[in-house]
């Protein structure tokens, strides 16, 4: 069987690459593709499942798994953790299907050191008018919370060279279409073909 892949995608708050990803899977262009479902510190919102959007522990559950090293990624944002267990990810991998994982530029090198042939995805926004409008469109946060959101996107748009593709989501259908593309493509790599086709593959070429 072959191996399932990672997809990274990240992206500043706002950018929308969560919607993205799930109007991706409800479209049924891409089988065999789930998302991974971190583990979080922070306080569930309005309209939040646990075990549906994230999985809400406290720190003091949060530093064992780090202790025990049941994270293949995690990182502080705005005093909270976030972490990819690496046992649901393996599991999903040795099952031949691919997995997002939705993180920061921080946990996307953590994951690229420990798995070079992962693939990653950065999203950008068209403008910064409009990463501040879908920030305050969603109603979420304060504007506090918003301001020092903004702030900390240029800083997070700067990684996007650390990333193997770049999508500019300025149309939402677009944006579903290159993104599907980026994983077609991946998945039509000799690499993972061969796998694939393996049988096929040695038949063609037998004498």
């Amino acid at each position: 069987m072959s191996i399932g892949k990672i997809f990274i995608i990240s992206a500043p708050s706002g950018a929308g690459k969560s919607s993205l990803i799930n109007a991706l899977l409800k479209t049924k262009l891409i089988y065999d593709t789930k998302v991974s479902i971190s583990h979080t510190t922070r306080t569930i919102r309005p309209g939040e499942n646990n075990g549906q959007h994230y999985y809400f522990i406290s720190k003091e559950e949060f530093f064992y798994m780090i202790k025990k090293k049941q994270f293949l990624e995690y990182a502080k944002v705005f005093n909270n953790y976030y972490g990819t267990s690496k046992l649901n990810v393996y599991k999903v991998l040795s099952e031949g299907m691919d997995i997002f994982l939705d993180i920061d530029w921080q946990g996307a090198k953590q994951i690229k050191d420990k798995i070079p042939d992962s693939k990653s995805i950065f999203l950008l926004p068209p403008s910064k008018s409009e990463l501040y409008n879908r920030l305050l469109f969603r109603s979420q946060d304060s504007n506090n919370i918003i301001k020092k959101r903004m702030s900390k996107s240029v800083l997070e748009m700067n990684h996007y060279v650390e990333y193997d593709y770049l999508i500019i989501n300025d149309n939402f259908n677009s944006s579903i279409i290159n993104l599907r593309n980026i994983i077609c493509a991946e998945r039509l790599s000799t690499n993972r073909q061969k796998i694939k086709y393996k049988l096929l593959i040695n038949e063609l070429l037998n004498n």
